[in-house]
């Protein structure tokens, strides 16, 4: 019999690298495993989500999730995947990075279960009073210097240069693996495949140090199929913190998504099962208009990080963009209107302008560059194709005045169906 877990990734296509013998010990015994954030910032975005659903399903598999906190590794950086030296944080900073992470992994494992309840730990709690002298004659003597320089995470920096401070951050997480061995009975560690070298640093040290034998997986990193990083949008990282991003923004982001990227995150950000998965492919294969795995994709995830009730409330603000009228976004609190039109492109003009009235096609072609020309404006309006406030311009002789504002501060522009400007006033 196979493994649950392990199936699960690999038809999920999330299976990157495994160590041999890692699915016949998952197939025999309730495994302890765990996966490391670092708390670079208070909050987790959707670039964790891979790692936070690995120990989700790892759990709803009958294994026990850990999931480490790195209060120690974070003072460090990790250079895995990364071109440059990261800037290292405080002791203050970190511990609030550290609060935030907790709170947000608490909702998403179990950490009842007396059997499969996820353990949270934090390395600075053993690191905090190891010295240095104790540690590179306890630990670091177990890895050699060509070991340690072989891990592509290292060699890919040997160009531009690397501190030994991130050198060092191998061993470091290499001892978190022993550390958890030893007092967890912790046989498994997983991660991105960028994690791979430090991951079997740390099944080696419990080999040579502890004569024991630890096992690992790796999952695929998550990219665009565009190229472009996954999780960025202009307005940068899309975080799990309702303060950082709404619910609203992070439902937009998913409902947004690329055909091609939906057909692979569909697997990997749901827990829906595999005949559901696949009749929703087909489905969305039949009509691509219909966007089903968009939909399904921002149901499940805005649901699943903020609630029922949040997805119902994006799912409404969206409506009223595309559907409502301006009574409809009249009843939008300036936030939630605000987030209805973040990352369109906004233009301001003052507001003596339009308490003595300005005409529509200054407004468009002048005042704001909707179009290029007054001609062009023209052109659109006599074609039905141009919209203040969800009505539509009928007139090129139209003068705009305060009166046409929305909560006596904006105007929102449309150029066609899917174009939206945002025009505030100052």
């Amino acid at each position: 019999m196979k493994s649950d877990f392990v199936e699960e990734l690999r038809w999920r296509g999330l299976l990157q690298d495994m160590m041999p013998g890692t699915e016949q010990l998952l197939e025999k015994e309730r495994v302890s495993g765990y996966i490391g954030f670092d708390p670079t910032a208070d909050s987790l975005h959707i670039g964790h989500l891979t790692q936070i659903f690995t120990l989700l399903r790892f759990q709803k598999a009958g294994h026990k999730p850990i999931a480490l906190i790195g209060g120690a590794t974070g003072m460090v950086g990790d250079p895995s995947g990364k071109s440059a030296e990261r800037n290292l944080l405080d002791e203050a900073a970190l511990n609030k990075n550290v609060a935030g992470i907790k709170v947000q992994l608490e909702k998403f494992l179990d950490f009842t279960n007396p059997e499969t309840g996820a353990v949270l730990v934090n390395n600075y709690d053993w690191m905090k009073d190891y010295s240095f002298l104790t540690f590179i004659r306890d630990i670091g003597k177990h890895l050699t210097v060509s070991y340690m320089m072989a891990k592509d995470s290292v060699k890919n920096r040997l160009e531009t240069g690397m501190s030994f401070t991130e050198f060092s951050y191998q061993l470091l997480q290499a001892f978190d693996f022993y550390k958890l061995y030893e007092t967890k009975n912790c046989k498994l560690q997983m991660g991105g495949s960028d994690q791979w070298g430090n991951i079997t640093s740390g099944t080696e040290l419990i080999r040579r140090k502890a004569g024991g034998e630890a096992f690992a997986i790796t999952t695929q990193l998550i990219k665009k199929a565009d190229g472009t990083k996954f999780g960025k949008t202009e307005g940068g990282s899309v975080w799990l913190d309702r303060t950082k991003t709404s619910p609203y923004r992070f439902y937009q982001f998913w409902i947004n998504t690329s055909d091609a990227d939906a057909l692979n995150w569909i697997k990997v950000f749901t827990f829906l099962p595999k005949e559901e998965i696949m009749a929703l492919i087909a489905e969305h294969e039949k009509d691509p208009g219909k966007r089903v795995l968009q939909k399904t994709l921002a149901k499940e995830l805005t649901c699943h990080v903020h609630g029922e009730s949040d997805y119902l409330s994006a799912l409404e603000t969206s409506q009223v963009l595309f559907n409502g009228s301006m009574s409809d976004l009249s009843k939008l609190d300036e936030e939630t209107f605000l987030d209805v039109f973040d990352g369109v492109q906004q233009f301001s003009v003052s507001r003596s302008e339009l308490e003595t009235g300005t005409g529509v096609l200054e407004l468009l072609a002048e005042k704001t560059t909707v179009f290029p020309s007054k001609s062009e404006a023209r052109k659109m309006i006599q074609g039905g194709g141009v919209s203040i406030n969800k009505e539509k311009v009928e007139s090129h002789e139209l003068i705009v005045k305060t009166s046409h504002l929305i909560n006596n501060k904006y105007l929102v522009l449309q150029r066609g169906k899917k174009n939206y400007y945002l025009c505030s006033i100052q």
